[in-house]
């Protein structure tokens, strides 16, 4: 499992990629990513999960602690590269109506 970070050019969009298992083991590494960024805070957040291989209720926590810490209602996060699976995932926890699915 790896979670990384990076910030685009313009240091307004904080992209965070999610490799392998995406469970309460990430908490720790999936908090810094964002907590820890240097040159302000971020306008936009992208969770890419382009190389996450799992999925379970903890990160769907963290997902939500990522919203409330970004700004809530206001928060702009995008979830992309979500598989079949995982999209379904968050329709059923109603999760479009918090995020940007892609």
């Amino acid at each position: 499992m790896a979670i990384s970070s990076s910030l685009s050019p313009d240091s307004k969009t904080l992209t965070i990629q999610v490799e392998g298992r995406f469970d309460a083991s990430s908490l720790d590494e999936f908090r810094k990513c964002y907590e820890d960024v240097s040159g302000g805070v971020p306008e936009r957040y992208n969770v890419d999960l382009k190389n996450a291989v799992y999925l379970d209720s903890s990160a769907l926590g963290m997902l939500l602690v990522l919203r409330d810490y970004a700004g809530g209602e206001n928060a702009q996060i995008t979830i992309s590269n979500c598989s079949p699976e995982v999209k379904k995932i968050f329709s059923i926890s109603s999760f479009e109506q918090l995020f940007t699915i892609q």
